[in-house]
């Protein structure tokens, strides 16, 4: 059996009196893709956040290739990250950087490529989600929001991860847009062989980009399963979320 990629176990964690995450354990193994469904403030963001080291967990503990990681920091922690890609919400691109610049941030100043070669990989990589390379010396406020999330999405695949996260990787996009960003991800992740775990309420991004799908509720997983089995998942919440319906088991924020 092939050893997880991330292994999320037993992870609580609480902001005042206020305890998001309590008692989630989920895992992605290589090559994978899992995507994790669930309500506004159930703990979908936390956990990914918690998975890169940028929110301690009260308990618990994560795992990357096996290794304990929980309470890595300083040059343990910057090697784990070294595995990752990140495409944020809105794309969270700089304003004040070229496209390409945003694209190559890694390698700027991280890695100290040259200026030159981090160009180059960067307009290379660009070409692979389907951007003009014209458009590498624009700034972000002038591409459209689809475009500014393939730039997003070239910056998380720039340095070849082995895991990428995706977090709400077609907020805010049209139907067509968010469809042909959605193909982008199931094409990246295929030709990179990464695992990825991505957090959406977008359905229909879900059931294209997913191999499994995990639902949240109340800060750790109420069912997971193949994305193909979800309409028959036999769970009230997971069949009221995915239906968006007011009544049932999950109580509306209002």
């Amino acid at each position: 059996m092939t050893a997880a990629k991330l292994s999320l176990e037993n992870l609580t964690k609480a902001f005042g009196r206020k305890h998001v995450l309590n008692g989630l354990t989920l895992d992605v193994a290589p090559g994978r893709s899992l995507v994790i469904i669930g309500g506004s403030g159930v703990g979908k963001s936390v956990s990914i956040k918690c998975a890169m080291g940028l929110i301690r967990p009260d308990s618990g503990t994560i795992r990357v290739d096996g290794e304990d990681v929980t309470h890595a920091r300083g040059e343990k922690l910057s090697a784990v990250r070294a595995k990752f890609g990140m495409l944020f919400q809105g794309a969270a691109l700089f304003d004040s950087l070229t496209i390409w610049e945003n694209v190559a941030f890694r390698l700027l100043y991280a890695d100290r490529m040259s200026r030159k070669d981090a160009r180059e990989r960067a307009i290379e990589t660009m070409r692979q989600v389907r951007l003009a390379p014209e458009t590498a010396n624009l700034r972000p406020v002038e591409l459209s929001g689809g475009m500014q999330k393939r730039a997003g999405l070239a910056r998380a695949i720039i340095t070849k991860p082995e895991l990428i996260f995706f977090d709400e990787p077609t907020t805010g996009l049209d139907p067509i847009t968010a469809d042909a960003i959605n193909e982008l991800i199931v094409e990246m992740v295929k030709n990179l062989g990464c695992a990825a775990v991505s957090i959406t309420h977008d359905m229909a991004s879900a059931r294209k980009i997913a191999d499994e799908i995990a639902m949240i509720h109340d800060g750790r997983i109420v069912w997971r399963g193949a994305a193909s089995t979800i309409d028959q998942s036999g769970s009230a919440m997971v069949d009221q979320f995915i239906n968006g319906r007011a009544e049932g088991p999950i109580q509306a924020i209002v």
